[in-house]
């Protein structure tokens, strides 16, 4: 019941309230202009629909709330509010990226010092179990800072970043509800609502964007989520859940924004380029570019998605080596294919 409350909450906390959001963002002029290479939208649109996504997330899960002791809860709350400010500023007058890094950095840091939400262990991937307590912090960090762009920069297709978010969120949610930690679910469910009524507008043709106040907040969240499942005692996982390798499963939840993620870094830095200076070679771009219009690109984003989830989950008899190995070889084999096809001049959105 709280779950379904929870999920509800943050629906209709979104679904009813972006309306009028989009009015005042209209009256305001608070659109997210065209004109850039990467940008595929030809008319003006709303930005800053992350304001929603945040006021639904943080009201459904503070109200249905399931335990009296705070716990993480006390340093998660306030990192949320500095990334998602930073975002505010980002989408009304723009952030330079050393700046937007510094704000990241201290999220880590506060997430990881001092709410002690960190990667302690490898679970047995690549035979390495605990790891030192310097490799843990500076590990915890990297993946903290990584997985926060990584939503920013997908955030560039209608609906990607939200639906992205809003499957990674009901995966988590389910495997949490399943181990009866209450606390991660009613966060991870409420954080579903809010995306999936998000999407009723920003599903493509978008009506309003996230901009950055969404997605570094999704970000926030969705991270927190992934360490405290990789993280979650193995004497509390059901004997029908412990053949599930935690870390598979959470790079496999996020492979797409990850993967994509570290590919477009490392192409930047082979350019000679900055790793945070935007462009127009995502995967998401590239499918554009093969044919296929902004429905149809998460459509397919989506399917891979679900069907890495469901590669993480059903395959349980398998070395957990092989299994990275493969998932890894997977997702960059299907992502470097689309390479290898030749492309169609990417349309704007009418």
């Amino acid at each position: 019941m709280t779950i379904a409350f929870a999920i509800l909450c943050a629906f209709f906390i979104v679904l009813l309230s972006t309306p009028s959001f989009i009015k005042v963002a209209e009256l305001k002029n608070l659109f997210d202009e065209p004109g850039e290479s990467r940008k595929l939208h030809r008319h003006k649109v709303p930005s800053m629909g992350g304001v929603m996504i945040f006021a639904g997330t943080l009201f459904s899960f503070l109200i249905c709330y399931p335990s009296e002791d705070i716990g993480y809860v006390k340093y998660l709350i306030p990192s949320i509010l500095v990334l998602f400010f930073i975002g505010i500023k980002d989408d009304i007058i723009g952030t330079a990226a050393v700046k937007k890094l510094i704000g990241h950095l201290l999220v880590a840091f506060i997430m990881v010092l001092m709410a002690e939400i960190k990667i302690t262990s490898l679970y047995g991937i690549f035979e390495i179990r605990e790891i030192p307590e310097w490799a843990s912090i500076s590990l915890s960090i990297f993946t903290y800072v990584v997985i926060i762009n990584a939503f920013n920069i997908i955030d560039g297709v209608d609906g990607l970043a939200g639906g992205v978010g809003c499957i990674a969120s009901i995966a988590f949610g389910v495997w949490f509800l399943m181990t009866g930690s209450m606390v991660d679910a009613v966060i991870s469910f409420s954080l579903a609502g809010a995306l999936f009524g998000f999407l009723r507008f920003n599903f493509y043709p978008a009506n309003i964007f996230m901009g950055d106040s969404g997605s570094l907040t999704v970000g926030l969240i969705v991270c927190v989520l992934a360490i405290r499942l990789i993280e979650f005692d193995p004497q509390n996982i059901p004997s029908e859940m412990i053949g599930i390798s935690k870390p598979i499963f959470a790079m496999a939840v996020l492979s797409y924004p990850l993967l994509d993620t570290l590919r477009i870094f490392i192409y930047r830095m082979l350019k000679g380029t900055s790793p945070f200076l935007a462009d127009n070679n995502h995967i998401h771009h590239r499918l554009i570019k093969l044919g296929f219009n902004h429905a149809k690109t998460v459509l397919i984003i989506y399917a891979f998605n679900i069907l890495l989830i469901l590669y993480a989950v059903l395959w349980t008899d398998v070395n957990a080596n092989i299994k990275f190995i493969l998932l890894v070889v997977i997702v960059m084999s299907l992502m470097g294919s689309l390479f290898l096809f030749p492309t169609t001049k990417a349309k704007k959105v009418e």
